[in-house]
């Protein structure tokens, strides 16, 4: 009873932002946009549109996850409920212009903004303490096998309000003594293995116990795992990757579209950039490198380059170390902050070396340390590389190598459109976040990372994990 009535109160707080947002709009749009519209707007065709905006911020907020009340800090709820506002404005101001028959203004929509965002602010921060002063954090346990510190990774992103760490320990003492759970309301298992994960699950699951699992590398090839029936029996089938003819097709159709574009709405960002790189030191523009994409296949992925001509003079593959990289000129660091760097690859995208939305490519030297460390690692070669994909969008700075390497199989387990869309809308959050783009270099994070005989990999946190 306690839950549902925790899911209804956070459903009632959710309904009233959106009521909150939704107001500045429909007087915007009822006393401005809606009488200067060709055919005069009734009742019923304001309440089409004003239910348009919505569905739209719906939609939007929960692409951003704006709603996280008990996850997502201050700071993260408001920039995220922004950008489905900025959307959702945007989207509605050319229904206006449509229906206006011509251009109209857009400081009466950059009001409606200002105010939204100003509504948004005191929503979060009233929401936020109302959240954490009505439910205490839940009495938590950590279950850990190859991982370790994972309580560090908890109060790093501030989750110590929403779990309060009561037990910490191995899966072999769990096994020993499970109601050592008992009376926890939230359990952590962190890359157990999956006999002493089902029986901790079972256990639960049975107690009424909330269980949030890290996977391993077979839990996410599992996901993917297409249900059937034989033998009078329920099965689980998992198969390489093989997406729909179908969905390849509309795919390629889509890259070629938004490629082509993109390519012609960025064009002068591109000029500038490239004008820019020439005067500084008069070098050449763009950067070819050797990357892999499906099945292994090596291809030259097209970038503005940001570092000195001769930064590998040697010819020994070398890993950006950030933002103090003494090879990286001064046009470089700007165009590696905003990723303006990246845009040359929708050539690659036009050419179908490259998607959209796929694994990033790695360069071959690259790909046979992690393999040597990760034979999972050539996994990542089932699709085609992309642009943006989970593991660029969902990652961080300092997320492993496994852990990304997880990620990208979580994508290539679960194809299809609605993901595709997902992460193309979700990439323009992690744009304008800092923590994002000190990873945005491939290698940045994984020049943080050594490998030893051990088979563990280390992060710069501490945190440990075995492959």
């Amino acid at each position: 009873m306690d839950r549902l009535k925790h899911d209804i109160l956070l459903r009632a707080v959710k309904l009233i932002n959106l009521v909150l947002i939704t107001i500045p709009f429909v007087l915007c749009w009822v006393n401005y946009y809606a009488p200067r519209t060709a055919s005069r707007y009734y009742w019923r065709g304001n309440c089409l549109v004003t239910a348009l905006f919505a569905i739209l911020y719906l939609i939007y907020g929960r692409v951003y996850e704006s709603f996280l009340v008990s996850l997502s800090r201050i700071s993260e709820m408001i920039y995220s409920q922004f950008l489905a506002m900025l959307i959702s404005d945007g989207v509605l101001y050319i229904v206006a212009w449509l229906l206006i028959k011509r251009l109209p203004a857009v400081y009466p929509m950059l009001c409606v903004l200002a105010g939204q965002l100003l509504l948004s602010a005191l929503w979060s921060v009233s929401v936020h303490r109302w959240y954490f002063k009505t439910f205490p954090a839940l009495k938590s346990a950590i279950v850990y096998d190859m991982r370790r510190g994972f309580d560090g990774l908890i109060n790093e992103y501030g989750m110590d309000r929403k779990f309060d760490i009561c037990v910490t320990a191995s899966a072999e003492k769990c096994m020993e003594n499970l109601s050592i759970l008992d009376g926890m309301e939230a359990v952590f298992l962190s890359g157990i293995h999956s006999h002493e994960r089902n029986r901790i699950l079972k256990y639960c699951v049975e107690k009424d116990i909330r269980a949030y699992v890290i996977p391993r590398i077979g839990d996410v090839l599992m996901s993917g795992a297409k249900r059937m029936h034989m033998f009078h029996l329920p099965i689980l089938r998992v198969e390489r990757y093989a997406p729909s003819p179908e969905y390849l097709f509309c795919k390629r159709f889509s890259d070629i579209l938004l490629s082509l574009a993109a390519l012609v709405l960025l064009s002068p960002v591109m000029i500038v950039t490239a004008l820019a790189i020439r005067l500084t030191d008069g070098g050449p523009v763009f950067y070819r490198q050797c990357r892999l994409t499906r099945n292994g296949k090596e291809f030259h992925v097209l970038k503005f380059r940001s570092m000195c001509v001769d930064a590998e003079r040697d010819g020994i593959a070398r890993l950006s170390t950030g933002d103090r990289d003494p090879r990286i000129t001064p046009v470089g660091s700007v165009i590696r902050k905003c990723r303006i760097d990246e845009l040359p690859q929708l050539f690659n995208i036009l050419g179908g070396s490259m998607s959209l939305v796929g694994p990033r490519p790695e360069r071959p030297e690259i790909a046979s340390q992690y393999e040597a460390q990760m034979p999972e690692f050539r996994l990542r070669l089932q699709a085609k590389a992309g642009l943006t994909g989970y593991a660029q969008v969902y990652g961080k700075y300092n997320t492993t190598p496994y852990d990304k390497l997880q990620m990208d199989l979580m994508y290539i387990a679960n194809p299809g459109f609605k993901e595709d869309l997902r992460i193309l809308l979700a990439t323009v959050k992690v744009l304008f976040l800092p923590e994002s783009t000190q990873g945005v270099e491939e290698g940045q994070v994984t020049a943080n990372v050594h490998f030893d005989k051990s088979r563990e990999i280390k992060s710069v946190d501490g945190h440990h994990q075995k492959v």
